[in-house]
């Protein structure tokens, strides 16, 4: 089964939200799911999954520390042609999730756009949008497969 790591770093809990959502879009899909904090997660398990989605709210115009060292270590496992997507919430600028999607294009990671950014905490209608980038990676996730 196609597998999907949904990694994110959430300080008020807004991007655990979006986390879930698109996790349940995936799971729709038919696609194997695992979403945890980072905290949970080894970069090296996370490397094995067919697809890594990682989120994390903007702090001071940038991702927070933590998640960049994550995504540093994930870089070294080796994730070259896997599936992308970068997520999160912020309150003013909201930069993350595109530095987040810069690292992965870098990688050679196939990111999935666009980029979600939910500004203060995820509405219904963000949430939907959640979902549907779940949706999104799964089918991008199948065609690569396929291929």
């Amino acid at each position: 089964m196609i597998k999907l790591a949904i990694v994110y770093l959430s300080t008020q809990g807004s991007t655990q939200m979006m986390a879930e959502a698109i996790a349940e879009g995936a799971r729709e899909k038919h696609i194997e799911v695992r979403v945890d904090n980072f905290y949970e997660w080894d970069p090296k398990d996370a490397a094995s999954y067919d697809g890594i989605a990682i989120g994390s709210s903007t702090f001071y115009y940038k991702m927070l520390e933590p998640i960049s060292k994550f995504l540093d270590a994930l870089i070294a496992e080796g994730i070259d042609g896997k599936v992308g997507s970068a997520f999160g919430s912020y309150g003013w600028s909201g930069e993350a999730p595109v530095m987040i999607a810069e690292k992965m294009r870098e990688a050679g990671m196939k990111v999935v756009d666009p980029v979600l950014r939910v500004q203060y905490v995820p509405d219904e209608k963000d949430l939907k949008e959640c979902q549907r980038l779940g949706k999104d990676i799964a089918e991008k996730l199948k065609k690569l497969r396929k291929s």
